[in-house]
């Protein structure tokens, strides 16, 4: 079984990192999390399934396909309030447990200030018009809870620090002797220079080996023994999430012979992402420790640039179909990692140690790539889409949307050596290469109309990009459902829209990494998203 992580936050490997806070499979991961969009806009456009490209005359045209700004014939101010909540259930060693969550963001702003009407006799560009808006393009909230028994003696967040202290590193190829890992950890600020350092000061690994003699007796180095070791373990993993990739968007549009449209787009994107993971080890009737865990927190800005060209033309009064094509978004990123371990000892001998100082509640552990610049591509992507009017009584519009994933690169400036940096950006390609694949996804949407009134529906299918299965999750079931509806009123003055939509996927993540995959447990989450808008405007 192949092992990734969730987040660049979660993998709770302890051995020597190649970039930054990880492998350059986190970071191709990151990457491919930033990119994902599943469904933006106003109410409008959300309870019709996110379907953008044969579509005008609404504000999310400025960060869809912006040809559609050249419908309008008047301005118009819009906002769109946004309610998004997780109730996410995970199975992890046979039990089952519910992870909820919610928050309240604006999910578009926007101000579309339409051109003189030219007339049809006097020039065939009738109108041209202008739009800058705000839009939330992906918000990053969630909130995974697993709990589970862990019999399995051979399992536990213990043994990835053993397995480091046993393996050392470059300058303790034998792994390190007590001394040497001693000398990892400063007294006076409470660091530690990796994991396996922090969890002896915390006495939860000591080593058993003699390794050589000196003065003052025998050095003890490899291998290491992990406390409680022969007892089943309570384990809770939570994973918080929060922030949002959102845009400022300047859009053009013109308007020929109220038949073809054209219009581009130019977007600025702010990126901000925060996650905290907790892992928690009980000893059931344990002797040494009461708990201990480790709490990892990650903190990624950035911002961006993107550019789209859009199209739609009108084939019969009846029928029009539209075109996208977005620019990969180039962005300047910094990440802030922290981590610290944590223990409650239960064992007089370790609370009071007799022949060693007394340990710390907690550990930080700090590297030198704890605060990581690098740059970011995510992938280029184009639309393509009808709709069909039925008269007044409404329409039918359906979109496939390519989005080129195996495009996605990250390239870093952070070290002294140009060659350092240019490994960096080869290894997350060929990483990104032999992950994850281009996707089509589909969506579908109908709006039927009486008076004033206006009902919605859409379903969205968003493939997986991984190209294999992991984490013991089929790449199948990781696939994303949409469905939406939503219901609105306009006239001529006012518009008013509500959206709901339902989101549905599976994923997984491994808490912690072992040798054997027997011995590295998996959680499996069904995931479960709901969006509420509510989208109010006026035409002036």
């Amino acid at each position: 079984m192949r092992h990734t992580i969730f987040t660049t936050a979660l993998l709770l490997s302890v051995a020597q990192l190649t970039y930054g806070q990880d492998t350059p499979a986190a970071y191709a991961d990151a990457t491919y999390q930033y990119s994902e969009n599943t469904l933006n806009g106003t109410a409008r456009f959300r309870g019709l399934g996110g379907n953008h490209a044969a579509l005008g005359g609404d504000a999310s045209n400025l960060f869809g396909n912006p040809a559609g700004l050249g419908f309008y014939n008047r301005s118009e101010l819009s906002i769109s309030p946004s309610f998004n909540g997780v109730n996410n259930r995970s199975s992890y060693l046979g039990s089952q447990t519910t992870g909820t969550q919610g928050n309240v963001s604006i999910g578009q702003f926007s101000v579309v200030f339409s051109g003189r009407d030219n007339g049809p006799e006097n020039r065939r560009v009738r109108r041209s018009n202008f739009g800058i808006s705000y839009s939330q393009a992906l918000n990053f909230q969630n909130y995974i809870n697993a709990v589970g028994i862990n019999q399995n003696r051979n399992s536990s967040i213990l043994q990835t620090y053993v397995n480091a202290a046993n393996a050392g590193d470059n300058n303790n190829p034998n792994g390190y002797t007590g001394a040497a890992i001693n000398n990892l950890y400063d007294f006076n600020s409470n660091q530690a220079a990796n994991s396996a350092a922090a969890a002896y000061q915390l006495y939860l690994i000591d080593p058993t080996g003699v390794v050589g003699q000196n003065s003052s007796g025998q050095i003890l180095g490899p291998p290491y023994a992990r406390a409680d070791a022969n007892t089943a373990k309570q384990q809770q993993a939570t994973i918080s999430r929060s922030g949002a990739s959102s845009q400022w968007t300047l859009a053009y549009a013109g308007n020929f012979d109220d038949k073809f449209y054209i219009g581009g787009s130019l977007g600025i994107t702010r990126l901000r992402f925060n996650s905290t993971y907790a892992f928690t080890e009980t000893p059931i009737n344990g002797t040494a420790f009461n708990n201990y865990g480790q709490t990892n927190t990650l903190t990624v800005t950035g911002t961006g640039i993107n550019a789209t060209l859009g199209i739609i033309y009108k084939l019969v009064p009846e029928v029009q179909v539209g075109a996208t094509i977005v620019s990969p978004t180039f962005s300047s990123v910094r990440e802030q990692f922290q981590q610290s371990l944590s223990a409650s000892p239960r064992d007089p001998n370790i609370i009071n140690p007799p022949n060693g100082p007394t340990p710390p509640g907690s550990v930080a552990v700090v590297t030198g790539n704890d605060n990581f610049p690098y740059s970011m591509q995510t992938p280029f992507r184009a639309t393509g889409g009808a709709t069909v009017f039925l008269g007044k009584a409404g329409f039918l519009t359906a979109t496939a949307e390519y989005v080129g994933y195996g495009g996605m690169r990250a390239r870093t400036t952070a070290f002294n050596d140009v060659q350092t940096n240019n490994q960096f950006r080869s290894d997350v390609t060929r990483e990104v290469q032999a992950t994850y694949k281009s996707v089509v996804n589909l969506r579908a949407g109908a709006e039927f109309r009486a008076g004033i009134a206006r009902v919605r529906a859409g379903v969205g299918y968003l493939p997986s990009a991984y190209v294999f299965d992991l984490d013991r999750v089929p790449r199948a079931d990781r696939s994303k459902l949409l469905v939406s509806a939503g219901l609105g009123v306009r006239n001529d003055r006012f518009f008013a829209d509500l959206s709901g939509s339902y989101l549905t996927y599976s994923s997984g993540f491994t808490p912690y990494s072992l040798p054997s995959d027997a011995n590295t447990p998996t959680v499996l989450t069904s995931n479960r998203g709901t969006n509420v808008t509510l989208s109010v405007g006026t035409f002036f």
